[in-house]
């Protein structure tokens, strides 16, 4: 499985995803530009000492992630979504791609390749917190890819 997180802004949110992915064998990929540096003490923080364990890929720009990307199962995730991720059928090598905390993905983006939404009740909250949202979406694709660790 691969996260990815398109241009994070939060250094603490990019570590609490980078442990999580720790915990669940995935590859976290972040796609630059971002509002931090990688190295801040933040991201390490949120990370705790599992951070040397995060398996990091870095794509300069989302040319490089694309090209990447290219050939695979790409989901993308967005407040803006037609249909709940529990519509989505999950496989081990998918590419789940996230937006930035305060925007979201490219409005571009999300008309290309269409996203899945975390449906959510009427309310003053627009979306959850980037980490909480990661982890809904990687743990349903977990089950679904690798149902012998929910025994």
């Amino acid at each position: 499985m691969h996260i990815v997180l398109h241009r994070p802004e939060i250094p603490p949110n990019t570590g609490n995803v980078g442990r999580l992915c720790v915990a669940i064998g995935a590859r976290l990929h972040v796609v630059h530009p971002i509002g931090f540096s990688m190295d801040e003490r933040a991201v390490r923080r949120a990370g705790l000492d599992y951070w040397r364990h995060v398996d990091l890929v870095e794509h300069v720009d989302d040319e490089a992630f694309w090209r990447w990307a290219s050939g695979r199962r790409v989901h993308l995730f967005s407040t803006r979504g037609a249909a709940a991720y529990t519509q989505c059928r999950f496989e081990a090598a998918d590419v789940l791609v996230f937006g930035r905390e305060t925007v979201g993905l490219p409005a571009e983006l999300l008309e290309r390749h269409g996203a899945w939404r975390i449906p959510m009740v009427e309310g003053p909250i627009r979306s959850l917190n980037l980490g909480n949202a990661v982890s809904v979406i990687a743990y349903e694709a977990l089950r679904q890819s690798r149902p012998q660790l929910f025994g």
